[in-house]
């Protein structure tokens, strides 16, 4: 079960990589686009490089970077927790994880009819 009706969760892991990257990059965030070029991926990057459209999904923190997701992905994946982890092999090399020799990737499950309805609205927008 998602804790307190979390949509994103981080493996420690993931976490561990999260905060030596944002050491070394400064404040980062998290998108997953659903496109084109790992676009089923979630992609990390310094957040000032990255612009959150008006219609950005957001959907929570990870390891304590905000998490966005494109809105026609969201669309199909509203009923499914995500949770970030790491494994080795190369990624998009837009990601600042690409160096390291390892990727960012997204496991998933469906909510429960119980979590759905503990569930708070989505937020649209940049919230950072």
């Amino acid at each position: 079960m998602a804790a307190d009706g979390e949509r994103v969760t981080i493996t420690p892991q993931a976490a561990e990589l999260v905060g030596r990257l944002a050491e070394r990059h400064g404040p980062l965030l998290f998108h997953q686009s659903g496109g084109c070029c790992d676009g089923s991926s979630p992609m990390c990057y310094p957040r000032d490089d990255f612009q959150v459209g008006s219609r950005e999904v957001y959907l929570g923190e990870v390891a304590g970077q905000p998490f966005y997701m494109g809105p026609d992905q969201y669309e199909v994946w509203a009923h499914t927790h995500l949770t970030v982890d790491v494994v080795p092999g190369r990624g998009s090399g837009f990601s600042v994880e690409a160096p390291e020799g390892v990727r960012f990737l997204i496991r998933s499950r469906v909510f429960s009819d119980e979590e759905l309805e503990e569930m708070a609205p989505a937020l649209t927008g940049c919230q950072h």
